[in-house]
């Protein structure tokens, strides 16, 4: 057993003063009582640790490199993608494994818990499978066991380079398998998964309608029976374009109208939906996975959460691309894309819940769902994934209730995380990662082997 005691804490039951939560040695809070005295770990402020929703980890390490424009005067996500190709072909399982860990303890040291890596890089460039055709799965956990985050492990299936069934292009080798060939990747990748903590989820990602067949998105739907199923959907116009003439609908409604998404489900990005989409989306209980600064990073768009969130729609945040980890940052980006596009303020915010309190709550409760993973309350019988922030901050100061959440996101940022548990493990102490030093010499030697220029 060990306890937290926290002088405030946003609990299942609101905010509590003098709160004791005593976490078991699963990792699960066994009791959250308030006015209670001090005792166990003393903190300021605790939150429930939300889920980072969307992660593609290997990305971190070409962070900064695609700021430049090239040579195409109409610089977008369609050249942005060509780069990172070139990025990826030189990363060995060693460079990957390294990359990984030193995102995800900025993740924790952010204030995740947990995350769902899309993990999408299984071969050897020129798309030979490894002797082990799940290395690449085996070293995403080798990080997950090295900083302690809670990992759902989501193996894509990637069939073609696009949605007329064209062969995979030079960059695009590493990700290719047939639907058969990803159930083996699947099936090994879960094995890979048991050497990790019981929280650890493994699910299945189709990568979008342009890269998979009809019969490659039933398969995978298939293997989830009882698992996550997340899968990109509607990024960007071309894509929509793209998949309107090859599959006689756009791809939201396409997909509402020919498979049964439900609460298994977490769409990312949907940030080209109609009214119509956006309201048959919420209906279903999937979560949508807003990745913000990623599709301002890429001139995705913006997704239309005013009317989504009013309709009853799940959401969560996750950092995508890994070109910044900050949850606060995604958080606010989310909010101001909204008053930027329709000219307004505090535009999630309900006369009873502010504009923080609306985006916590929801990126907990969606994100744990997206995840698969027992968490995103203080409540027993949940997971402890829990994160505190530093009450002596001046950007706190003063601040109480909801005014700290909205404080946190929109004055403050990483700096104000003190501590973060993934299933009652002690990862991030005073701000800093337990093996901090460790993996970021791992990193540096690494980007140090790496050609930085794209």
């Amino acid at each position: 057993m060990q306890q937290v005691w926290a002088e405030t804490a946003l609990t299942a039951d609101g905010w509590q003063n003098h709160v004791l939560v005593t976490i078991d040695n699963t990792g699960t809070i066994a009791s959250v009582k308030a006015d209670s005295g001090p005792a166990g770990h003393r903190t300021g402020i605790l939150l429930p640790a939300p889920v980072n929703l969307h992660s593609h980890a290997f990305q971190r390490a070409m962070a900064g490199l695609t700021e430049a424009r090239g040579p195409d005067p109409s610089d977008s996500f369609w050249t942005w993608r060509q780069l990172m190709y070139r990025f990826l072909d030189q990363l060995t399982p060693d460079h990957i494994e390294a990359i990984t860990a030193f995102v995800q303890m900025e993740m924790l040291e952010a204030g995740y818990a947990a995350v769902a890596e899309f993990h999408y890089l299984h071969h050897q460039p020129d798309g030979t499978p490894y002797d082990d055709v799940a290395e690449l799965s085996h070293r995403v956990c080798a990080a997950a066991s090295e900083t302690g985050i809670g990992l759902t492990l989501l193996p894509v299936l990637y069939e073609h380079g696009g949605c007329d069934g064209r062969a995979l292009g030079a960059g695009q080798k590493r990700f290719g398998n047939t639907p058969e060939q990803y159930a083996r990747l699947q099936q090994a990748a879960a094995k890979a998964a048991t050497a990790l903590p019981d929280d650890t989820i493994v699910g299945v990602a189709p990568h979008s309608l342009r890269a998979v067949s009809r019969e490659g998105l039933k398969s995978a739907n298939w293997l989830a029976t009882d698992t996550p199923i997340h899968m990109h959907l509607a990024e960007q116009v071309a894509e929509v374009e793209e998949v309107e003439a090859a599959w006689g609908q756009r791809p939201v409604d396409w997909l509402l109208s020919h498979h049964k998404v439900d609460e298994r489900w977490c769409l990312i990005h949907c940030t080209q939906m109609t009214p119509e989409e956006t309201i048959g989306l919420a209906a279903t209980g999937a979560v949508a996975g807003l990745c913000p600064i990623t599709e301002s990073s890429l001139g995705d768009g913006i997704f239309d959460g005013v009317r989504y969130v009013d309709a009853g729609g799940r959401f969560g945040v996750g950092s995508d691309s890994n070109i910044r980890i900050s949850l606060a940052e995604e958080l606010r980006t989310l909010e101001y894309s909204q008053r930027l596009r329709d000219k307004g303020r505090a535009m999630l915010a309900t006369p009873d819940k502010s504009t923080g309190r609306i985006l916590y709550d929801g990126v907990c409760a969606g994100g744990a769902q997206a995840a698969g993973r027992n968490s995103g309350s203080i409540a027993p019988g949940g997971l402890a994934d829990l994160v505190s922030l530093d009450a002596g901050h001046p950007n706190l100061a003063g601040r109480s209730g909801d005014a700290l959440l909205d404080s946190f996101i929109f004055a403050g940022g990483n700096g104000l995380v003190s501590d973060t548990w993934a299933a009652g493990r002690y990862c991030v102490h005073e701000g800093n990662h337990m093996a901090r030093g460790r993996i970021i010499q791992r990193y540096l030697d690494t980007i140090k082997s790496l050609d930085n220029t794209l």
